[in-house]
Formats: structure tokens, C-alpha cells, sequence
């Protein structure tokens, strides 16, 4: 079993210095040196609109200042690894998202206010989009682990029943929101019969070669960290956790897998996955003591 070197987590450090943003910079040091949570929620406030949304690039291929709902899907992983869902952002975000459901109870993937600003070119949407799975599944997931109260999850739950229950056929990032979401559910008995449905369908979106090249989504894309859905067995998890650590670069960081069509996005997306990746180490283990 590999685990990372003290060099190579030196090296992680020194390409965060170099490239990464301050959210993410702090989002290392606490997950490394046990650093201060007010600091990084004062940063990742800096992010939040007036009508309590996120936008302004937190999600790096969404340059804009507008308020989106991916963007709050990443604040609240963020809040997710700060452990600070209590933090009044989250009511915020809730309320806005609110404003900006379908009438089918999601939120769509991305609203037309977007075409406002620069962004990549899969970010395109009609004039009157409907609910999405991506992100609503992983948003009301995410306030299902942390017992979050508000009007806007009712409906976001029952709109991903729905859509899940439509569903056969996936994508990966979709198949990544399902999981998620049906590994924090209350309705446990629920989650495990669609688990067992959707399981070939899931795994039919996961790339199981370690070396595969392009926009590859692999095991520890849908299970960062252990889970309680069996979607893969051990030797799979340790081969790619070993994967995972050759992976790292040169420079010292991971680099993103999917495209980059504009310089500037290659080091936010580089130093966000880069303390995504340690985290993924350090959950399994595979951190240097």
C-alpha cells in the first residue's frame, strides 16, 4: 500500500503557493495543519451575492459575477470539509435557491443569466430551463448530511425521487450527484432499492483503468471518501489510491482531467483538485503519519 511522502505533500504545498487560490490555500491548511475555519468562511463569504447566491468564479469555468446554482453546490462542499454548515451562508444560499427553482422543484443546471459573461461552452441553457439532477441531487444531499432545515429541501427531495426513479441510463457527473445523494437520504430503505437499480447503470459511467486518458471519471471521483453504498470493492479502491498518488505531477499538484479553455482556469481548477485529491488521501489513509 502506497502512501504519500512527506516530499510529495511538500511538493502538493509548494504548487498551492504557486497557483492556487486563497480559498483553496485554506482549505489546505485546515485540512493539513488543523487551520482556522473563520478565516476560510470569511474568504469563501467574499463569493456570495447580495441575493445569497455564489457566483464570481468560485466555480472556475462560470467567470462571472452572477449568482448560479452550481456554484453553490461548490460552496457547500467546501462548508461540507469545514464542517460548518451552521454558518449563516447556507441559510442564505437556501433562500435563494429558492428564487430560482423550477416550477418541477430543481434548480436548473445553469440559469440564462449566464450568457452575460464569459464561460466554458458547455455552460448553455434554454430561455426557461427545467430542474436538473446536476446540481440539485448533490445540494439536497449535502443538506441531508447536515440536517439542514429549510423550505427548499421538501420539494428538491422529492423533485430527485422523481427524477431518479425516471432514470436509467446516466451520465458520470449525473451518476455522481445520484450517489451522493442516495448516500445521505433519510429515507434509507428507499435509497438502498434505487441504489440497487441504478448499481450497472453507475458503474457503466466509471472508468476502472487507472490510466485511461480524456475526460475520465474514475472510482474515487464517486467515492472520495468511504461510503456506505457498495459501489466498489476494496482491491478497486486501493488500486486507485495508489493511482492516485503516482498521479501527482511534477509540479506537485493534479491536474484537471477535463478541458481548459482559457489559461487562468487551469491553476483554480488545479489547485482546487489538488486539495481535493489530499483530502481523498487523507480519508483513506494514505497520508504519510
Amino acid at each position: 500500500m502506497k502512501t504519500l511522502t512527506n516530499d510529495a505533500l511538500a511538493a502538493a504545498r509548494r504548487y498551492l503557493l504557486l497557483n492556487a487560490r486563497l480559498i483553496d490555500r485554506l482549505r489546505c491548511e485546515r485540512l493539513l495543519d488543523g487551520g482556522p475555519v473563520d478565516r476560510a468562511l470569511a474568504v469563501l463569504r467574499s463569493y456570495q451575492n447580495a441575493d445569497g447566491g455564489f457566483g464570481n468564479a468560485l466555480e472556475p469555468d462560470l467567470r462571472g459575477p452572477e449568482s448560479q446554482p452550481e456554484p453553490v453546490e461548490v460552496a457547500f462542499w467546501i462548508l461540507d470539509e469545514l464542517d460548518a454548515f451552521d454558518d449563516p451562508m447556507v441559510i442564505r444560499a437556501c433562500d435563494h435557491l429558492l428564487t430560482v427553482t423550477a416550477p418541477d422543484g430543481g434548480v436548473p443546471f445553469v440559469l440564462p443569466s449566464v450568457r452575460t459573461s464569459p464561460r466554458a461552452p458547455w455552460w448553455e441553457t434554454p430561455d426557461d430551463p427545467p430542474g436538473s439532477l446536476v446540481p440539485t441531487a448533490s445540494i439536497a444531499g449535502l443538506l441531508h448530511k447536515h440536517k439542514v432545515e429549510h423550505p427548499w429541501l421538501g420539494p428538491a427531495t422529492e423533485f430527485t425521487w422523481a427524477a431518479i426513479g425516471g432514470t436509467s441510463e446516466l451520465q458520470p457527473y449525473t451518476a455522481r450527484a445520484i450517489l451522493h445523494f442516495l448516500e445521505h437520504v433519510p429515507d434509507r430503505d428507499r435509497a438502498h432499492d434505487e441504489f440497487a437499480r441504478l448499481r450497472e447503470a453507475i458503474l457503466a459511467t466509471v472508468s476502472l483503468d487507472p490510466a485511461a486518458e480524456g475526460e475520465a471519471h474514475f472510482p474515487l471521483d464517486f467515492v472520495p471518501e468511504p461510503g456506505t453504498l457498495p459501489l466498489f470493492g476494496e482491491e478497486v479502491l486501493e488500486a486507485h489510491l495508489d493511482a492516485l498518488i503516482d498521479q501527482q505531477g511534477e509540479d506537485g499538484g493534479w491536474a484537471p482531467n477535463f478541458p481548459m479553455w482559457t489559461p487562468v482556469v487551469a491553476h483554480e481548477w488545479g489547485g482546487f483538485l489538488t486539495v481535493s485529491r489530499l483530502r481523498t488521501l487523507k480519508a483513506y489513509g494514505r497520508l504519510t503519519s
